[in-house]
């Protein structure tokens, strides 16, 4: 895997891909603990496999048949308002309009959910399961968007953008499965506004480059694209601060 590859598809894939896993890794925790490890681990190899069909079927035609061009505008299009959601949410969140996300909190809140339904009893846990396998492919679905997106400059982008994710969900249900606790050491809201950025700087960069544009120096004209967007973002949280009403903040990060 030459560095070019490695810098378009398998790292940005690792780590948009790390942030969803967290939040998966939440659920299956809280699963894993209040009714046992076993269901929860059918669910995950379940949703696991499901995604990855999604992704070998999907992914791989879209990479052999739309040519290239379409391909990067199209590409480009969806990763920009992909981006931008989570750039809008990330924004919001720190200028204090919407509570921070909180993995602690939604790990108390499900396992009370669960706790709710009646431990196990007998048999295989359906609910475990079930819990698991919606969880680890709601949040796998966005995963896939992202491979498929940052793969689509090739069957090599995309394998190395496969890599990146295959590596991502390893290191992060990996540090789940040791800790048997929410990975809250992990800065998620600081890293969703760090993809939101990324995100939308690579759909800039691919979308003019599916139009026909050539950027100076290529791949790195990404740098200076993230930085605007990761300034703009900034500016935005700054003002909002500065015109939230008195109290308004408190009471978000209360919610």
């Amino acid at each position: 895997m030459d560095i070019g590859t490695l810098a378009i598809a398998a790292l940005p894939a690792f780590i948009a891909s790390a942030v969803e896993f967290v939040e998966a890794t939440t659920i299956i925790l809280a699963v894993g603990v209040t009714r046992g490890w076993r269901a929860p681990l059918y669910g995950t190899i379940a949703a696991a496999i499901t995604l990855a069909v999604i992704i070998a079927l999907l992914g791989v035609t879209i990479v052999t048949v739309v040519p290239e061009h379409a391909l990067k505008a199209f590409v480009g299009v969806l990763l920009l308002l992909f981006g931008l959601r989570w750039l809008r949410k990330a924004v919001l969140r720190f200028a204090g309009i919407v509570a921070l996300h909180d993995e602690e909190r939604i790990y108390l809140k499900e396992v009370a959910e669960l706790k709710a339904q009646g431990l196990k009893r007998t048999g295989f846990d359906r609910i475990g399961a079930i819990v698991a396998y919606k969880a680890v492919l709601l949040e796998g679905t966005e995963v896939a968007f992202i491979v498929i997106a940052f793969g689509a400059g090739g069957q090599n982008a995309l394998t190395a953008a496969v890599a990146g994710a295959i590596a991502a969900g390893i290191l992060v249900i990996a540090l789940g499965a040791v800790l048997r606790h929410p990975l809250t050491m992990i800065p998620e809201n600081w890293m969703k506004f760090g993809v939101g950025a990324l995100l939308s700087a690579f759909g800039v960069f691919w979308f003019s480059e599916g139009l026909g544009t050539a950027w100076p120096g290529d791949a790195l004209s990404i740098l200076p694209i993230l930085g605007v967007f990761l300034a703009a973002s900034w500016l935005s949280v700054r003002m909002l601060r500065m015109i939230l009403p008195q109290g308004a903040e408190v009471a978000a990060r209360n919610v």
